[in-house]
């Protein structure tokens, strides 16, 4: 039961983490437009949120992997 606990307060303190820095964490990615295209979706305290990149395979145009966090747009506001 404690263990179940800290579980939960573990995953509560990340949730307030990603919520205050406005960052989220990548959940999946798709390729679209015919392999030149990137589509990573990423979670964040208030939701999902999606990102296009231009991909290549090699890495020398664009990106060839999603990067694992993204800040997002929206943030809390300040007052």
């Amino acid at each position: 039961m404690r263990q179940v606990i800290r579980i939960i307060m573990l995953l509560a303190l990340i949730w307030i983490g990603l919520l205050l820095s406005g960052y989220g964490v990548l959940i999946g990615s798709n390729v679209n437009a015919a392999g030149m295209g990137l589509q990573c979706t990423y979670l964040t305290a208030r939701g999902t949120s999606t990102a296009q990149y231009v991909h290549s395979d090699s890495g020398i145009i664009g990106i060839n992997n999603c990067p694992l966090l993204r800040k997002s747009e929206t943030v809390i506001e300040h007052g």
